[in-house]
């Protein structure tokens, strides 16, 4: 059966932030996705690929230096900061869906990419990510992993696949999509899933090791697809029962 379409979801990065793994990180990211467009440019069938980014391609800047703090679909992260700041996994995926963008003009390539913040929701797999692990880890009362996030977007992952599935089939969707419900503080959220999840021993704050941070994310371009956003107290709600239905969570840990 011939191919039309190729969803290319993510290449693995690593989420560690010392330097030995800058190379590690950017090299499976980058070749990844490379190796995915080089086989799709052999399909004289293919009519768009839609590619997986992170809003970590584009929230990572100095807002010191930016008159405007809300990042839309033109705006990169910043490649010296992410280098200060040792965020590779923000620079894999900067670079990588940089080559994907120039792989496919230069071959005539219809790509899509999305641009997901961090992703809530019921996880498939019993293994859990990094991201749901770090959920966890806030549940429980773990403040270390989470308080290196700073300001972040989240998105339910059930909107993260509704907006592949329609990228790919708006004839006139082009370009980038960032795809994010809301932005937060970390204490923002802790407040929110301390009052959402009382049973739970979530810190009441969290440090920022970014200082004071503003930016919003604006996704009106996928939201003019027809796109409409699930609420963070139902993607945090799924991602709970998801939890406790996988044995990760105790449904009364005091």
């Amino acid at each position: 059966m011939a191919c039309e379409g190729v969803f290319h979801i993510a290449s693995p990065v690593l989420g560690k932030s010392d330097s030995n793994c800058k190379e590690a990180t950017l090299g499976p990211a980058i070749n990844g996705t490379l190796n995915v467009l080089r086989s799709c440019k052999k399909s004289p069938f293919l009519k768009r690929v839609v590619l997986t980014s992170s809003s970590s391609a584009t929230r990572i800047r100095d807002e010191t230096q930016q008159p405007e703090l809300l990042w839309d679909e033109t705006t990169w992260s910043s490649v010296p900061l992410c280098e200060k700041l040792q965020l590779w996994y923000a620079l894999a995926k900067v670079f990588a869906e940089k080559a994907a963008l120039d792989f496919a003009k230069e071959n005539n390539i219809d790509l899509v990419t999305v641009l997901p913040s961090f992703v809530i929701g019921p996880s498939l797999s019993h293994e859990l990510c990094t991201t749901a692990s770090d959920i966890l880890g806030l549940l429980q009362g773990d403040t270390d992993r989470f308080t290196s996030y700073g300001r972040m977007g989240y998105v339910h992952i059930d909107d993260v696949a509704r907006s592949h599935i329609l990228v790919y089939e708006t004839p006139e969707a082009t370009g980038r999509y960032l795809c994010s419900s809301v932005v937060l503080d970390n204490n923002e959220l802790v407040g929110l899933l301390a009052k959402q999840f009382p049973v739970f021993p979530i810190p009441r704050r969290l440090k920022n090791p970014y200082g004071k941070q503003a930016y919003q994310l604006d996704t009106s371009k996928l939201q003019g697809l027809g796109l409409k956003f699930k609420g963070v107290q139902e993607m945090f709600n799924d991602c709970v029962e998801s939890l406790k239905d996988q044995g990760h969570l105790l449904e009364c840990p005091l």
